[in-house]
């Protein structure tokens, strides 16, 4: 069945495409993996000094996954386009062009989940500006909502077995991805949304 590798290996490669790399260099900022954390989310290349390229960096992460799964289910129905939904997050995570070294992979996350189920799209992203509002740590805002995004399939009757899996493994994967912005919490040194940054915070 040609839907599979398709789907797994179009999703993989649109979600390696490092819009953050691309934008920071194009953009004359320099590469952004020399800078801060070295990370090449929107949250690294805002530490250029460049708002307009950490706009175009959130946007090109969470639209390369919608775009996969956007595609997939069009072509191949909403079970493969889940499994391209997972691929595009790993192709983020670890992708072939930069050594498997990617980002942490919340905005591809939102992107994925909005275009999967819009309705836990909304709630997940609503969860996050609380957190964000109420306690001013984005790593502890991305991690609360990764945690409740399975909780929010069941609730909104937006959840399938494809689901499940896919929102339980970009999660369990968001958190792995933060175990420094973990330790920092635990100690109580995670920065704050416009305070001063360590220079290892991501």
């Amino acid at each position: 069945m040609i839907a599979v590798p398709a789907a797994v290996i179009g999703g993989y490669l649109l979600g390696a495409i490092p819009f953050g790399v691309i934008a920071t260099r194009l953009g004359g900022a320099g590469d952004v993996r020399a800078i801060g954390s070295g990370n090449i989310g929107a949250t690294n290349v805002l530490r250029t000094g460049r708002r307009d390229l950490a706009l175009i960096t959130l946007l090109g992460d969470a639209g390369k996954g919608a775009v996969a799964v956007l595609i997939a289910g069009a072509l191949f129905g909403p079970t493969i386009a889940a499994l391209a939904g997972g691929a595009a997050f790993l192709g983020h995570i670890f992708p072939v062009w930069l050594g498997f070294k990617g980002g942490k992979g919340v905005a591809t996350f939102y992107g994925i989940l909005f275009a999967v189920a819009w309705p836990v799209g909304l709630a997940a992203g609503a969860i996050w500006i609380a957190m964000a509002a109420v306690f001013r740590i984005s790593s502890l805002a991305a991690l609360t909502s990764a945690a409740l995004t399975p909780l929010l399939f069941l609730l909104l009757h937006q959840s399938t077995t494809g689901r499940l899996w896919l929102s339980a493994g970009m999660a369990a994967l968001i958190f792995l991805r933060h175990d420094a912005n973990i330790r920092r919490l635990l100690k109580g040194d995670e920065p704050r949304i416009g305070g001063k940054k360590s220079p290892s915070a991501a």
